[in-house]
């Protein structure tokens, strides 16, 4: 039976939405963590139960070096408790705005490992659906290890409704009827892994905006991309950012494409 006693408490690493994380040790074996605790009241208040719940149980079933690992978790009567790996090199999107932008092979290595962990994802019926600089951390080995499954959904019917995400990162298909019945599939993160490229190497989201415009920009695709940039890592963008999902780049064509290849051998 797991209980906060197992745990030396460290210093605070990051607070979310309904609560912190804290470094932490487990006692009898020295084991270093990550504990993420969260107020039953806080989350009652804001009707999230469930989806912490589903959190959870999505995060529990999942094995790969780019996705942040959830050991356990436990609770009282006041708060529940998650046991996550510590990744030591804390957030990507502080290095970001440290370095303003990233050099292509260091983006290029970045973006390859996502797609690995989507491909993952997307085999076990996972949609991550929130994929966004602050939901990204990067391990001791400067590995990106992909956090945060609130959004996350098991879709084995692989077609939903929900709006959810982050205006900057949303696709298409969620901010303007695209489909008939405003449905969407897998490819949302397709269309976020290209945000999130060009992102890493211009250093701001590509349909940063009033949120009306933004809606608007993002459901014609229409960006500027900088002239600085490579005509490969050009390509690899506009690949992923399209509008009809039915054509976007899928995770095989991502991993073998030209920009990848340069600079992942």
């Amino acid at each position: 039976m797991l209980h906060l006693g197992m745990f030396e408490i460290g210093k605070p690493l990051g607070k979310g939405k309904f609560g912190r994380v804290y470094l932490a040790r487990e006692r009898s074996s020295g084991f270093v963590c990550a504990l993420k605790v969260l107020h039953k009241n806080e989350l009652q208040q804001s009707r999230v139960e469930k989806q912490v719940q589903r959190e959870i149980e999505i995060q529990s079933n999942l094995r790969h070096p780019n996705i942040l690992r959830l050991y356990g978790h436990f609770h009282d009567r006041k708060r529940i408790f998650l046991i996550l790996e510590f990744a030591g090199r804390g957030e990507l999107y502080k290095h970001l705005r440290k370095a303003n932008r990233f050099s292509e092979p260091k983006a290029a290595h970045y973006v390859a490992q996502m797609a690995s962990a989507l491909r993952y994802l997307h085999r076990k019926h996972v949609i991550h659906r929130d994929i966004k600089p602050e939901n990204i951390l990067i391990g001791i080995h400067g590995e990106i290890k992909i956090s945060d499954f609130g959004w996350s959904v098991h879709a084995p019917g692989n077609r939903r409704k929900t709006y959810c995400g982050t205006l900057d990162y949303l696709p298409p298909e969620m901010v303007s009827a695209v489909n008939p019945d405003n449905s969407y599939d897998g490819r949302v993160d397709l269309w976020a892994l290209g945000v999130l490229t060009y992102e890493f190497l211009v250093g701001e989201a590509p349909f940063e905006d009033t949120p009306a415009m933004t809606c608007r920009r993002i459901s014609r695709a229409d960006m500027e991309i900088p002239s600085f940039l490579s005509v490969e890592a050009t390509s690899f963008i506009k690949g992923l950012l399209v509008v009809n999902p039915e054509i976007r780049l899928n995770l095989e064509q991502v991993q073998q494409h030209p920009w990848i290849l340069k600079h992942c051998r």
